[in-house]
């Protein structure tokens, strides 16, 4: 597969989301060079809005494939991997609380209308995250 960064270029992004950040200048012009044409070809609205989006959903696309190659190529000692492993597993609690109470919110608005009704998506969200769980650990007691 042909990369375009290089993770030497970016750090691991630890207080503002996922994903990474640059940490040399080649990181600054990698980002640069992805957000000139992008914004450019937006900007003057030669070509018609289908055109645009279709541009525009390959460009992001290309970016999106390369920041994780980028990403799984970065090195991490044992202490980060613990260090984003525990991050990780907090940010996951908390978006699990807030869905399920947008679950319980769901139920005690509908109800106070006399229907019920829950948004599939939020259940759909809860559902994939315990599947992930549940065969992440069949699959890490089976390796050992």
């Amino acid at each position: 597969m042909v990369t375009i960064g290089k993770p030497e270029w970016f750090k691991r992004r630890k207080y503002g989301g996922w994903g990474i950040q640059p940490k040399t200048w080649q990181g600054w012009v990698y980002i640069v060079v992805f957000m000139i044409p992008f914004i450019v070809f937006n900007i003057f609205t030669i070509w018609d809005t289908k055109t645009r989006i279709i541009i525009a959903g390959i460009w992001i696309l290309l970016l999106v494939i390369d920041v994780f190659d980028i990403m799984f190529r970065m090195k991490n000692d044992e202490r980060e991997k613990i260090h984003e492993a525990i991050a990780e597993r907090n940010a996951l609690w908390g978006v699990i609380i807030v869905l399920i109470a947008g679950v319980f919110y769901d139920i005690v608005s509908s109800a106070l209308d006399q229907k019920v009704y829950v948004n599939p998506f939020i259940v759909g969200a809860l559902i994939v995250a315990l599947s992930i769980k549940c065969i992440s650990n069949i699959y890490l007691e089976r390796k050992d």
